[in-house]
């Protein structure tokens, strides 16, 4: 299967960072935002943004800040429409991809690290729109409920007589007689 080509980009060569750090301040443009929420399988998406401060680290690069979004959804209890907000904190390292086949990541004693291993440049670039949308995805409940909104059985008076009154109530409440 193909893999979704991301519809932000925002690339940021290596090269281009200063030795001091580069903070960058990003919004998504009206006309990817629809395509992000298709991506992502959101009714809507009015808003998504993403405050990156970058650090060289030899040939890599440390990213940390903050993706935020507001994400339009429909409620799993009601159906709904609802919005909610959405804050997710970054931290990534990126290296070239030559120093991460040759990385080892595992101890002497055999078993792994509990640091995750860098993100790969591509090209010596990385690309902020692809960061802020992968934290996008990881951020979404992938359960949304309405405030108040609780999930239980239908009652009816004679619950325990007949088996099936919660289906007949469900069904008069839908309006199918």
């Amino acid at each position: 299967m193909e893999k979704a080509k991301n519809p932000w980009s925002l690339p940021v060569v290596v090269e281009d960072i200063p030795e001091t750090g580069l903070h960058i301040d990003a919004e998504a443009p009206a006309e990817v935002r629809p395509q992000l929420a298709n991506l992502a399988g959101l009714r809507s998406l009015p808003r998504i943004s993403g405050t990156f401060d970058l650090m060289r680290q030899g040939a890599g690069v440390r990213v940390a800040g903050r993706v935020k979004a507001r994400v339009g959804q429909i409620c799993v209890v009601t159906l709904e429409p609802i919005e909610s907000d959405l804050e997710e904190p970054v931290d990534l390292v990126f290296a070239p991809a030559a120093a991460i086949e040759t990385a080892d990541h595992g101890r002497a004693d055999g078993k792994t690290s509990d640091k995750d291993p860098p993100e790969p440049l591509i090209d010596a670039r990385l690309d902020l729109g692809a960061v802020a949308t992968e934290f996008l995805l990881l951020g979404i409940d992938p359960y949304p409920r309405k405030a108040g909104a609780q999930f239980g059985p239908l009652k009816s008076d004679d619950d325990t007589a007949r088996p099936f009154a919660a289906l007949e109530a469900l069904k008069k409440r839908m309006g199918d007689t």
